[in-house]
């Protein structure tokens, strides 16, 4: 049985590991409040470049680029390049292990494959695993800004152009609704066309506004295209960043309850055994006080008799 002193500093070590990760909730909390003001700051200029995009579509029925399926249909790919946002570090519940878990069953789908990787925690999950990394975009996951997207647009880009990959695909993770984050995997080329929507069909007698395209449509849609990826994979990015963020808040949360649970049971088993020793205490004083009142009787009555013996 532990005794007061070793309670005492297991209390002590809980408090200290409660601190940490209170402050851990709180720094993840403010992390996360910036993010989603950086997004929401963000949002408008991509919302209006893939409108742009549904416009030229509605538009156009002539339009011709490799960053779309050709109107005849899909072709089967045959190599793929995979963009896998984790994070930095753990202690985000199963926020990486969701993501890692959905892009390994990616890769064992395809046998041609590319992995470009976000953060350092999958970095080392596949190294561990001897998965070949082509590479990891480092520092990123921690700090998501759109340069850094426009980077990681041109590298995957600059592989579908040169033929390298037939598709390329992201696997991040989405915070839905109620900070539920789920693995979310999306392909970012080529594009359906039917994703922008399809030619507007003009009744008799209605006027559609035409657009002039310099030096055609083509190349206007083509010089839109990076910008839009770049801006969907920034979205990504700080989308997974609150996601880890939310999630690194719930287990700090889970953390701080069970320290606290922890703290109460440690408090009761403390003043028990206090309680313990206090009336051991009590029952060895209350002890040697007897055993030396019958001392001093026995001397009192071994005195008493030598007294009567002599007289």
């Amino acid at each position: 049985m532990a005794n007061t002193k070793e309670i005492k500093n297991r209390i002590e070590s809980v408090r200290n590991t409660q601190k940490i990760t209170n402050a851990m909730y709180l720094i993840a909390s403010t992390k996360l409040t910036k993010a989603r003001a950086d997004l929401d700051k963000a949002l408008p200029y991509f919302q209006l470049q893939e409108s742009e995009m549904k416009r030229i579509f509605q538009r156009r029925n002539d339009v011709n680029s490799h960053y779309f399926y050709p109107e005849t249909g899909r072709k089967s790919a045959e190599s793929y390049a995979y963009l896998v946002v984790t994070a930095d570090k753990g202690l985000a519940g199963a926020y990486n292990h969701n993501i890692l878990k959905a892009a390994e069953a990616e890769l064992k789908k395809h046998k041609n494959t590319m992995l470009y990787v976000v953060g350092e925690y999958g970095r080392q999950y596949f190294v561990r695993r001897n998965i070949p990394i082509e590479r990891s975009f480092l520092y990123t996951a921690q700090n998501p800004t759109f340069r850094r997207a426009r980077e990681i647009s041109n590298v995957l880009l600059n592989l579908y152009n040169t033929g390298q990959a037939d598709e390329i695909r992201i696997i991040y993770s989405h915070m839905e609704r109620g900070g539920l984050a789920v693995a979310r995997k999306d392909q970012l080329l080529p594009f359906e066309r039917g994703q922008f929507g399809k030619m507007e069909e003009v009744q008799p007698g209605e006027f559609r506004k035409e657009y002039e395209f310099v030096p055609n449509v083509t190349a206007a849609l083509e010089n839109i295209v990076p910008s839009y990826i770049a801006g969907y994979i920034f979205g990504a990015l700080v989308e997974s960043f609150c996601s880890e963020q939310n999630a690194r808040m719930t287990a700090m949360k889970a953390a701080n309850d069970n320290a606290e649970e922890l703290l109460n049971n440690l408090s009761v088993e403390y003043n028990r055994v206090r309680q313990e020793a206090i009336t051991q205490e009590i029952t060895e004083v209350a002890g040697g006080a007897r055993a030396q009142r019958k001392k001093r009787e026995k001397q009192k009555a071994q005195k008493s008799g030598k007294e009567t013996g002599g007289k």
